[in-house]
């Protein structure tokens, strides 16, 4: 093989090397901290921070649509926004929490599960009880930088 062969042959792991490494990292599991954030259900009616709190991880409702909001109010005379709905949750495996989920619509809490997807969406489950009676949804991260909203 000549020389120019062998440098155009490196040249090309070298830059297969990097793809591929770029390509993981778009595709990389997510990290236990990357359940934190704003996060939106799938009507697309209530967003919900997820932060830590204390030594567990909660999540409030940061932004809600007219419909969620008066749902609520009527049910149980209080604001939708600002209200806790994930509470006490702990890490259960790198990827998942359990806790109890309070349901305002309802007026009633249940025990809940968030597990990570990947970054950018997580399946939040609540049952009636353990593993019994179960709903869950596909929530989807909110980029808070496209929405010009400060959260």
């Amino acid at each position: 093989m000549s020389r120019r062969n062998t440098q155009l042959a490196a040249a090309v792991l070298a830059l297969s090397s990097m793809a591929s490494a770029s390509l993981a990292a778009d595709v990389a599991p997510p990290k236990p901290g990357d359940v934190y954030g704003v996060w939106r259900n799938p009507k697309g009616s209530v967003h919900i921070e997820i932060k830590p709190c204390e030594t567990r991880t909660c999540g409030y409702v940061v932004w809600a649509n007219a419909e969620a909001r008066a749902d609520v109010k009527k049910k149980n005379n209080q604001d939708l926004v600002g209200m806790q709905l994930l509470r006490d949750f702990s890490a259960s495996d790198p990827n998942e929490w359990k806790g109890r989920v309070y349901v305002p619509d309802l007026d009633m809490t249940f025990s809940g599960q968030v597990r990570l997807l990947d970054r950018a969406s997580l399946k939040a489950k609540g049952c009636l009880l353990p593993n019994f009676l179960c709903k869950s949804q596909t929530w989807t991260r909110v980029d808070t930088a496209s929405t010009g909203r400060a959260l």
